[in-house]
């Protein structure tokens, strides 16, 4: 299976690198303008929304004309996004250059129906573990390369080498990556009334309304963090970045060690519980996180939280997904992600910004509560029924 995954693996680690220079600096470079907090959250929710919109088309578009073009139209975009990002003179450049890296993007839902494509359905959450470690990997070389840049060039350093590494994913794409869906399965592509169907049938609806609390729950913890550590520790953007990149490696361990162990044994439902269980009790421990040994216990448990539940909420979607519509429902589901970090960094900052550090986690620990309130729901109704609910083709039997 590695060998099948490999080129995809190793785009996603590149890519991931550049991501991870823009998570802990972005705030810092806004407010470097004179920007509020609140206007961090609206630079992240923008981004996102750009990536709503453009999400379910590129997901559909990848099941009618292949996965590989519309990554590398995704690629082509990021690299001019970052580009204009590293000279960007003033606030209104910014946002210009977020939306455009935003429009073109749509590349999480792709890649996630690439390795569907690839694997097999008892296969697919440890293949998504690898691409979730291939994630976590390139968070701490990423981390470490932008805040060594930041330090010694300032903040269009590490922005510059975001756009370069885009532009090795972009190669790499064109050269090594090979199509994984056929002429056959491109001829097959569900109609709209199809694909409305499955997104609101007992078999897909409840997972992607979980998916959607979960990423409500993680965006919002994602563009607070840097400010949190900041007010909390007194870090600077470099040291924040450092921390960043050993959260990475936590990651990248958990994912590859872990995350497999625990779905083989427990099942993708229970699994994902256990994350989400995790996940909550890192966000309640954000009150009382005020020493830097309490912040290190509160984000391995968040690791640990995050490295169950991803990787299993998409296997269940994918499971869901019929093998015509994957590109277009797992897009949806990463548009929930989009819709998220419209709706939730807005908050999160904002109640930051009022209330103190200590309150930066509960917009978070909120959103994952109803995440596991609905995951324990949808076990106990398998559980009662014997079985997970019924195949896709006898609902649309149905119809």
């Amino acid at each position: 299976m590695i060998r099948r995954l490999a080129p995809i693996l190793g785009i996603t680690f590149i890519d991931i690198m550049g991501f991870s220079i823009l998570i802990p600096i972005l705030p810092y470079f806004v407010k470097h303008f004179g920007a509020s907090d609140f206007t961090v959250g609206v630079l992240f929710s923008t981004f996102a929304l750009c990536g709503l919109i453009a999400g379910p088309i590129w997901g559909n578009l990848s099941d009618r004309i292949g996965r590989k073009g519309v990554l590398i139209v995704s690629q082509v975009g990021a690299t001019i996004g970052w580009a204009i990002l590293a000279f960007a003179p003033s606030i209104p450049v910014v946002f210009v250059a977020r939306i455009i890296e935003g429009l073109s993007g749509g590349n999480i839902g792709v890649t996630q129906a690439y390795v569907t494509d690839l694997v097999e359905p008892k296969e697919r959450t440890r293949a998504y573990a690898y691409v979730g470690a291939s994630f976590g990997a390139g968070f701490p070389f990423g981390g470490l390369l932008g805040g060594f840049l930041l330090e010694r060039f300032g903040f269009s350093a590490p922005f510059l080498a975001a756009a370069a590494l885009q532009l090795v994913t972009l190669v790499v794409t064109i050269a090594m990556l090979p199509e994984s869906t056929s002429k056959a399965d491109r001829s097959e592509v569900a109609t709209f009334q199809e694909i409305l169907h499955n997104l609101t049938n007992k078999r897909t609806s409840a997972v992607l309304w979980q998916k959607l609390a979960i990423s409500l729950g993680l965006y919002a913890w994602f563009a607070v963090f840097a400010l949190f550590l900041q007010a909390s520790l007194g870090l600077t953007p470099s040291q924040a970045s450092f921390m960043f990149a050993g959260f990475g490696v936590l990651n990248v361990f958990l994912q590859i060690v872990v995350t497999g162990r625990v779905s083989d044994a427990v099942g993708n439902r229970t699994a994902s519980n256990i994350g989400l269980f995790a996940l909550i009790a890192a966000f309640a421990m954000i009150p009382f996180a005020h020493t830097f040994a309490v912040v290190l216990v509160a984000f391995t448990v968040f690791g640990f939280g995050m490295s169950l539940t991803n990787p299993t909420i998409t296997a269940l979607i994918s499971d869901a997904a019929p093998s015509n519509q994957r590109g277009t429902i797992l897009s949806v589901a990463s548009s929930l992600d989009s819709l998220s970090g419209v709706l939730t960094p807005v908050a999160s900052t904002a109640v930051l910004g009022t209330y103190g550090a200590s309150f930066a986690g509960m917009v978070s620990l909120f959103f994952e509560t109803i995440a596991l309130a609905v995951g324990l729901s949808s076990s106990r109704r398998e559980k009662q029924s014997g079985a997970p609910e019924a195949p896709l083709a006898e609902e649309l039997a149905e119809i």
